[in-house]
């Protein structure tokens, strides 16, 4: 499987954010996009997600499910955390399950991946900044998808927290999953870099 984007050109709010640009990462790949702020990394995942339209160039997933767009095969974990805070951490964790469809995993085991299981019945208002991104990274591990876009994903991890993350990170490498990671700091695992220029 080999995501592959060529030629892509974002333009948000009349800026021109980035032109011309290639990303590739095939299965059991990394790719760590990095750069200042305003650069562009959140717009790239955005548009590979399917979120954006890119206004030139075109990307594709090559080997993947035919019958599915290439945004139903891929997780998107951006800056904020996707959460109802009046539903308990279980329930947060079933809407996606839910939402999302397709290769559906159990609920609590992936809660316990997380180090939440102790947590399930909380309402998620209660949950620490750190507690709410370890809910969101179990939505990766709820619903299978080859693809994960993750934007700052160790933001608010504490050491064990990242650490953590770093063994779901390879073990969906291992698996033969695609990770395209925006990021300021180091993942964690082996990666390709792609560097984005500064601010327009």
């Amino acid at each position: 499987m080999r995501l592959s984007g060529q030629n892509l050109t974002c333009v948000r709010g009349g800026r021109q954010v980035f032109s011309g640009l290639d990303v590739s990462a095939a299965s059991g790949e990394a790719l760590a996009v990095t750069g200042p702020n305003g650069s562009g990394k959140t717009s790239l995942l955005r548009v590979i997600a399917g979120l954006l339209i890119a206004a030139e160039g075109a990307i594709a997933l090559e080997g993947g499910d035919a019958e599915l767009s290439l945004a139903e095969q891929a997780h998107y974990l951006g800056h904020r955390d996707a959460l109802k805070p009046a539903l308990s951490v279980l329930e947060n964790l079933s809407f996606w399950r839910e939402f999302l469809g397709g290769d559906v995993q159990d609920a609590r085991e992936c809660l316990a991946a997380v180090a939440l299981d102790h947590a399930a019945h909380l309402p998620a208002a209660y949950l620490s900044a750190g507690q709410r991104r370890r809910l969101s990274i179990a939505r990766l591990l709820s619903v299978r998808r080859p693809v994960w876009l993750l934007d700052e994903p160790t933001s608010a991890l504490d050491a064990a927290g990242q650490q953590l993350f770093v063994g779901l990170m390879r073990d969906h490498l291992a698996r033969g999953g695609i990770i395209i990671a925006a990021t300021h700091m180091p993942l964690g695992i082996e990666a390709s870099d792609l560097r984005m220029g500064g601010a327009a």
